[in-house]
């Protein structure tokens, strides 16, 4: 599946770099490893990744996804433009790779495409992840012309029984008429982005797809599809959700019949040297398992990205991870 845009893929991230990015990430990475080997919180550098959250506004009622639980205890919104531009001008220097999705469904801001338009000018990477449901003629036209250079396609299912089991309020049909409607128009235009990646959740009910899926992204015409494992939050009691196949499972029956998580939380986490998650309203979190951002370390409204880098919070959150990852909650059902 798409030799020729998995190369392109590669070259519009090559496309991104500088002398002074590929030096900060040699840094960070320099740092990240320091630490690990002296169990010290080393840092370098600036993050060279970063997810900024559009909105936290979604359409579906995902069974395991607090926006769809509609279970967040932060404040939800639309980030605006003009926030957008600020934010982005205190990362961009050293960004490499934006990831533009955190929360909720980011087609749903209606200057999503702007906002790809504008950190494509700046020489950032950008991806994004989305269900689907809004892959219409508009959408689609602004997305190839964005410059957007990933789009992350979720499809948990081959059919709406199957699919709406997780996508609750989903509509699987709408999701295969997108995918078609947006490899076609990419082949009009003799695009070779944005790269298409299909996304499958393997779960109990669906795991039984997983040939067939293979088949339908050959035929559809993607660029890739990945099979990821399902995050369940009260995974202890079990779930329907776990898939029976253990290597597409994050968690494990033990012999008294609980279940935990199937690798060992090891006291490390690249995520947090490399990059940061930026909510709608600009508040700075760690990683992209703080959802409700609980562990809330700056706000790039107020701040600079130097001093929200290097501050006491995130100082202590690093020492901790090093010390005891386990202790911190959002680790504790993260598979890294």
């Amino acid at each position: 599946m798409g030799v020729n845009n998995r190369l392109a893929y590669y070259q519009a991230l090559s496309g991104t770099l500088s002398l002074r990015k590929v030096y900060n990430f040699v840094m960070v990475e320099a740092a990240y490893l320091l630490s690990r080997i002296f169990r010290k919180a080393i840092l370098a550098g600036k993050p060279w990744a970063a997810s900024i959250e559009p909105t936290t506004s979604c359409n579906l009622r995902c069974t395991e996804c607090p926006t769809g639980m509609q279970s967040l205890s932060r404040p939800g919104g639309n980030m605006k433009t003009d926030t957008f531009r600020e934010i982005l001008g205190k990362l961009s220097p050293d960004l490499i790779y934006l990831t533009l999705y955190f929360q909720g469904e980011p087609l749903l801001n209606p200057h999503f495409a702007e906002m790809v338009s504008i950190a494509h000018a700046q020489r950032v990477f950008v991806s994004t992840s989305t269900n689907g449901h809004f892959l219409n003629d508009k959408n689609v036209d602004q997305i190839l012309k964005s410059g957007l250079n990933h789009l992350i396609i979720s499809l948990d299912g081959l059919d709406q029984s199957t699919y709406e089991k997780y996508r609750v309020n989903g509509d699987f049909q709408l999701v295969i008429d997108g995918i078609h409607r947006l490899v076609a128009a990419r082949k009009t235009k003799k695009s070779r982005s944005p790269f298409i990646e299909l996304q499958f959740l393997v779960m109990g009910h669906n795991e039984h797809q997983m040939t067939q899926m293979r088949e339908f992204a050959k035929t559809a015409g993607v660029d890739k599809l990945a099979f990821k494992t399902a995050q369940v939050y009260n995974f202890n009691a079990g779930s329907t959700v776990i898939p029976t196949l253990k290597e597409k499972s994050r968690y494990k029956q033990l012999p008294d019949g609980s279940w935990a998580m199937a690798k060992a939380i090891r006291n490390r986490c690249h995520r947090i040297w490399s990059s940061v998650v930026v909510t709608w309203d600009g508040k700075v979190v760690p990683c992209c398992y703080d959802k409700n951002a609980d562990h809330q370390v700056g706000d790039l409204l107020k701040d600079s990205l130097a001093a929200i880098w290097k501050n006491r919070q995130y100082a202590a959150f690093r020492k901790q991870l090093l010390r005891s990852r386990s202790e911190i909650e959002i680790c504790r059902n993260c598979g890294e």
